[in-house]
């Protein structure tokens, strides 16, 4: 919405008037930003802003269970899924159907791992227990630290398990035989994440506080990183030796109460946190729209932000060796992201999940797991044979016409491209916007067919005959036409009489609004503000006006100012054509009365002639007043060292505002009436004044009126 706006204040704000008016306007969506404010089916969006196929992507049928948390995949192909809130652990063989494995008298598994005899192990929560499972219904408690979560589960040499847990924060070494010991003890509530490079190094991320540990061979622990979030969710490990951190959240104290661990907002998984002792810590949450960010941290300690949102989570990370690229998801848009070694980041899939949990390679192929609801899928390097995406809604800000869609793409032979719109008067698509329209072809662009409204939205059906070659588009423009909409006047102020403000910067004795209007000269270029210091003055006889006009299509505007007298039928021009929000006149060659002012706005700098509209509004009644006020009935008589005033004060239109004596060398002293305050067209005085011992025999009565006209009376004695 456009703004003409002057504040009465000494800082002044205006807004540089944006030619744009009632032509033909365009949106535009071409770069990667513009697209992910989108919805992807099946679609890619490199890191330049290409749009694509996506990779293949294969469902795996999985169990009817309210969250996917956990899965390890076997070297033969087997799947264990762990699930929450039944604490079960599903079995999934190849091309086969779900069967129950094992359940667990907890709510949660979030990890599992597998020894190499091939015996099972689950770490659950909220009773913080890792079982070991031999076979089919066949387990047992393998070790209980005696923590509320087991967050994490990772084999190393000699059939050693280390265990991330929470809710004191810590990590465990466990041998063959269930017993354990802490190599960790953090000051954090959790340690939520483990990995091991190739050098035989730990790396553990932390919540409560988001730290990355580095624990050594000889288990000696380190902080290597400390991010500005709350945890770190997720690790992963390049060749190179560079750690990858996914941290969220903001740094909060720990509370002891009930605590929700969400995966989404209130709508994930929640566990129920015993009465606490004074140790008990805070369970971290992931909540809706927390800001997230991506970190790649080298050998040293030297982190770089990768990527960084406030609307999208990071939970799991994954690096590719074979592609050289890191690839992470996120919720609650359900994407999955990829960075590529110059550090550029692509949106690979968006699922119809909400949010990403967990990635895990086989082979050539990336599983995961989704929830909200829960998913169980394949990633294949093939791609898609169709897709399609849906731009955001896009507001027009009024009631529009619209006129061609047209389109930047490369179609290979075999492949092809579909555009359709649809249009309505809701911020949301719902029931009463029209259909989709027809398909538009036309590489030259097409018509948009569909009715005139606010909102307006486009979509693109992507299609292909080989998982080799995919239609790539660069960019969509849609073009339309606001109606025009009369620009509104949404303050009128008259200021005090003969107060102006000096034009800046030059801050001379320019009354600002007086002069003819200038260009805007920045003195800080902020796109489209300049911000400008005014000096306030007084000017004698100066009437100053300020005003604050909107235009809903952006227009371009010119104000008219109009005058006229209390008993007068007709308005007369003050000024026409006029761009400040501010005008200024001087009033000396009007006649004393009460006035009206009306200000008149039009949009016709941006509109053809005929087809302009404009808004007026009318001030409140102001007065002018350049007569002086006058002295009456004045008496004075001298007794002794004392000389006894008393005079009436009187002006035709205005208060009496301030009068003051004069009898020197003395200064002028201030003087009130006889019921103690000036306030009114007539006011009464009687004074005594003392004599000094030398004195000039002169005194002189000063009186100031509302509008600072001064009359003046001289009484020599």
């Amino acid at each position: 919405m456009k703004r003409l706006m002057l504040p009465v204040f000494v800082t002044l704000v205006f807004l540089a008037q944006a030619l744009q008016g009632v032509v033909p306007q365009k949106w535009e969506v071409q770069s990667k930003d513009d697209f992910l404010k989108g919805k992807f089916d099946g679609i890619s969006v490199s890191y330049d802003g290409i749009l694509s196929l996506s990779p293949k992507e294969e469902k795996i049928g999985g169990p009817e269970e309210e969250f996917y948390l956990s899965l390890l995949i076997t070297p033969d192909g087997i799947l264990y899924l762990g699930t929450g809130h039944g604490g079960k652990i599903y079995r999934i063989k190849k091309g086969g159907e779900p069967e129950l494995y094992f359940q667990v008298p907890e709510m949660d598994i979030y990890c599992l791992a597998r020894d190499r005899k091939g015996d099972l192990y689950a770490g659950t929560s909220p009773n913080g227990k890792i079982w070991k499972i031999t076979d089919k219904g066949k387990g047992d408690i393998f070790f209980n630290p005696r923590e509320k979560y087991i967050w994490d589960l990772l084999f190393v040499d000699r059939g050693v398990l280390l265990a991330a847990v929470g809710e004191s924060g810590g990590i465990y070494e466990i041998n063959s035989e269930g017993e354990g010991k802490l190599i960790l003890k953090a000051e954090e509530n959790h340690i939520l994440c483990i990995k091991r490079d190739t050098n035989g190094d730990l790396f553990a991320g932390s919540g409560g506080k988001g730290l990355l540990y580095r624990i050594s061979k000889a288990k000696k622990a380190s902080i290597l990183f400390e991010s500005p979030y709350e945890e770190i969710k997720s690790i992963a490990l390049d060749k190179e030796g560079n750690i990858y951190a996914a941290a969220s959240g903001a740094v909060v104290e720990p509370k002891k109460e009930e605590t929700p661990v969400s995966l989404k907002g209130e709508t994930a998984i929640t566990v129920t946190v015993s009465p606490s002792t004074p140790e008990t810590k805070e369970v971290p949450s992931l909540v809706q729209k927390q800001p997230s960010a991506l970190y790649k941290i080298d050998n040293e300690g030297v982190a770089k932000r990768l990527w960084h949102s406030s609307e999208e989570l990071i939970y799991s990370l994954l690096w590719n060796e074979r592609e050289g690229k890191l690839i992470f998801g996120t919720g609650d848009k359900g994407r999955i992201y990829s960075v590529d070694k110059d550090e550029k980041i692509s949106l690979v899939v968006q699922k119809k999940s909400e949010l990403v949990y967990l990635l895990l390679p086989y082979n050539l192929q990336t599983y995961f797991i989704a929830n909200n609801p829960p998913d169980l899928s394949i990633f294949y390097s093939d791609q898609r044979f169709n897709g399609e995406y849906l731009s955001r809604v896009m507001d027009t800000k009024t009631i529009s016409s619209w006129g061609r869609i047209e389109w930047v793409a490369t179609i290979p032979s075999g492949s092809t491209l579909q555009f359709q719109t649809r249009s309505g008067n809701s911020s949301n698509p719902n029931e009463t916007w029209s259909n989709w329209s027809p398909p538009y072809q036309k590489k030259q662009g097409e018509q948009v067919l569909n009715p005139k409204a606010r909102y307006v939205q486009f979509k693109v059906m992507f299609k292909t005959q080989s998982a080799k070659k995919s239609p790539l588009l660069q960019q969509v423009s849609l073009f339309y036409l606001q109606a025009n909409v009369a620009p509104a006047i949404k303050k009128l102020e008259i200021l005090p009489p003969n107060e102006v403000y000096l034009k800046p910067p030059e801050q001379e004795e320019i009354v600002w609004g007086a002069d003819v209007s200038i260009s805007e000269r920045a003195v800080s270029k902020d796109k489209e503000k300049s911000l400008l210091i005014a000096k306030k003055a007084e000017k004698k006889g100066y009437q100053t006006i300020i005003w604050e006009a909107a235009d809903e299509n952006g227009d371009a505007l010119l104000f008219s100012c109009y005058i006229k007298g209390e008993d007068e039928s007709q308005w007369r021009v003050l000024n026409e054509k006029w761009t400040d929000a501010i005008y200024a006149f001087d009033t000396l060659s009007y006649p004393d009365g009460i006035y009206f002012l009306k200000l008149v706005v039009s949009d016709i700098p941006s509109n053809p002639v005929g087809t302009e509209l404009k808004s007026e509004k009318t001030s409140s009644p102001f007065i002018i007043d350049n007569s002086l006020p006058t002295i009456k009935n004045f008496k004075a008589e001298k007794e002794k060292n004392n000389l006894n005033v008393t005079f009436s004060a009187e002006d035709t239109l205005s208060y009496i505002k301030e009068v003051k004596y004069l009898i020197r060398p003395d200064e002028w002293q201030s003087i009130f009436p006889v019921d103690g305050i000036c306030d009114s067209k007539w006011e009464n005085f009687s004074l005594t004044l003392t004599l000094p011992h030398r004195f000039d025999n002169i005194l002189t009565v000063r009186i100031k009126d509302r509008h600072g006209n001064i009359g003046v009376y001289k009484f020599t004695f």
